[in-house]
Parts: structure tokens; sequence; C-alpha cells
């Protein structure tokens, strides 16, 4: 055959416009291979070489997700923030000289003016946290005597952030939840809930800033569990074993933590994470079990008071992030046109 004649020949040869295709991945079936051979070997024509060792078609053009106008700004966003480095020992330590070691007494408040008031002895003081002075509001001379009587020591009172219901713990084991409606009706001495799950005195009480009705309670030295409870209902959510006698309990005011504090073998305080609860962090430093504890009125500082006649403050919730006020036009972001669904 002519050299001519075959070239016709070849270029006359045409695939089937039914077959199927990748339009991506080069196959044999999609070249003209005796083409190909003729051209590299006779060289004898300029032809349009576009399918020789190509795709059958031409890649279709990447769709853009993201418009170009957008792209700097979306590899510009401020990364994800590093976990929060907790300080394993206490920021700063004061003298707290014949504090009395008693499981029964609540002798510490942080106020909402940033003082702190703490009973030594037969006197309270006062220390500001602004400033550092501190002062002596009052000294108890005689004891007049407890304003109600109860069968067994009441250990712990807690008000919830409403001011509807009020925790009261004690040393017969038992956490009761009282309703200022149920007060009003009848008798002051009706309850809402006995709860009795503890199995010994209910000391730490603390209500969650961020759920209504979750109160989390602590048990002492032969109970050792911290509990969850639904106050509407009654019900325990959950309750973890944290291996030494509860003390007290603080909620983070700004995120989904609880710090609680201990007696006995470590005399440490631990942070947890809820609802796991996890474990995150344990903190140690007093050399006896930590009674007291409380919150500055930011959230941000805990001061802890134990029998080792010290108070030790602690950053144990870290700074909460300021949230910054993001311009309109950065709000818009890069997907503004596509239309929400409601």
């Amino acid at each position: 055959m002519a050299a001519s004649d075959r070239l016709s020949a070849l270029l006359g040869r045409r695939l089937s416009k039914d077959e199927n295709l990748d339009r991506f991945i080069p196959k044999r079936s999609a070249m003209d291979l005796d083409f190909a051979h003729y051209m590299l070997t006779e060289r004898t024509f300029n032809m349009n070489c576009t399918h020789i060792l190509a795709f059958k078609n031409k890649p279709p053009t990447p769709v853009e997700l993201i418009p170009h106008q957008f792209y700097s700004s979306v590899h510009q966003l401020k990364p994800s923030k590093p976990l929060w480095h907790i300080p394993q020992t206490s920021e700063k330590t004061l003298d707290a000289p014949d504090i009395i070691d008693d499981y029964c007494l609540n002798l510490m408040d942080w106020g909402s003016n940033n003082v702190l008031a703490l009973a030594l002895e037969n006197a309270v003081h006062l220390w500001d946290a602004s400033n550092g002075s501190a002062s002596e509001l009052v000294t108890v001379v005689d004891e007049d005597g407890p304003v109600t009587r109860h069968q067994q020591e009441v250990c712990g009172l807690k008000w919830s952030a409403s001011g509807q219901q009020l925790a009261s713990g004690g040393n017969g084991n038992l956490l009761y939840i009282w309703d200022r409606s149920m007060a009003s009706m009848h008798s002051c001495s009706q309850w809402l809930h006995k709860l009795e799950d503890h199995s010994a005195a209910v000391r730490a009480l603390a209500w969650c800033p961020f759920q209504r009705n979750l109160l989390a309670s602590g048990g002492g030295e032969s109970d050792r569990c911290i509990k969850f409870w639904d106050t509407h209902t009654g019900a325990c959510l959950d309750s973890v074993d944290t291996g030494s006698q509860v003390c007290a309990l603080p909620w983070n005011k700004n995120e989904c933590e609880l710090l609680s504090s201990h007696g006995s073998m470590q005399n440490q305080l631990t942070l947890w994470k809820y609802p796991s609860p996890v474990r995150i962090a344990k903190l140690t430093g007093h050399t006896s079990r930590v009674l007291f504890m409380d919150q500055s009125p930011d959230g941000r500082t805990v001061v802890t008071a134990a029998g080792d006649e010290t108070l030790r403050f602690w950053n144990a919730f870290g700074t909460p992030e300021v949230k910054k006020d993001v311009p309109k036009a950065e709000q818009l972001g890069p997907f503004s046109h596509i239309r929400q669904i409601r």
C-alpha cells in the first residue's frame, strides 16, 4: 500500500461515539497507536498530533469551590486555640493561723466585691484581693447558741442561681432539695426531694451555672463520690468515685468543668470535665485536707484553705477567652451568596 493511501486509511479511522471512556485516565483504546507509530517513523507529513499519547477528551475545568477573592482570607483564619496549660502549683500562699479543721464548718466566702472573708478561731477577717489589704471584721466573744436545731449537723448549704431551690447536706448521709414555693404553701419543713444515695456526710455542694436543675454533691471519707443530680426529678444522673474524701466543689463559670478538693492521702485538687466526667488535672500543695474552696467574682482564680493553716490561690480554670466583634464584611464569608436553610 502506498504511503498516501495508508495515511488516508489511518486518518479515516474513528472510534465509536458510544464507547464508554474514562475522561481522566488515558486508555489504549482511546489512542491511535498505528498513527503514532507512522508519525514517529515516517515523519513525512506535518499532521496535527494532538491525540498521540493524550486524553480522548480534554478534562473539564475544575470547579472553584471558594471564590478566588476569598481564598487568602480563608487561609489566614485564626488557628485553633491551644490546650490551656494548667499550673500544677498555687500562684500565691497566705498564712491562716488557728483555722479550725472541722468538716462540718464552712469558714470562707469570696464576695462579689472581690473581698475574701475567712473565720480564724473566734474572729472574722477580710482580705481585699484588689490591693492585698487585710482587716478584722468582728470578734465573737459569747456564743448565743444555734438559730435552729437539727438531729445531726448540717455540713453544706447552697442556693441555686435562681434562688428558687436550696440544697442542704448533713452528717446523716442525706441530701435535701428545698423549694421556696413549697415552703410558702404550708410548712417550711416540707422538702422537695430527699436523696439517700451517699454513704457518708454530704458537705460539698455546687449548682451548675449553665444547666438549670443540675446539682453536684460530694460525700465524705467512706463515700468518696461526686454525684450529679437532676433536682427537678430527683434522679441521680451520674456518679464518679474520686478515691478520697470530697470537701468542696465549684463549677467553672466559663467551661463545662468542675473542681473538687480532697482530704486523706494527697490533699489534692482535681479538675473534671463534664459530662464525661474525665479527670483533666491534679493540683497539689496542701499538706492537710482541703476543706474550704471558693472562686473570685470573675471565676478565674480559686482560693483554698486547709488545716495546714495556709490559703492558696490557683489559676485552675484559666483565663476566659474574650469574644471579639467581627466586622460585617468578615461575617459574610466565602459562602454568603448561598441561602441558608431555615
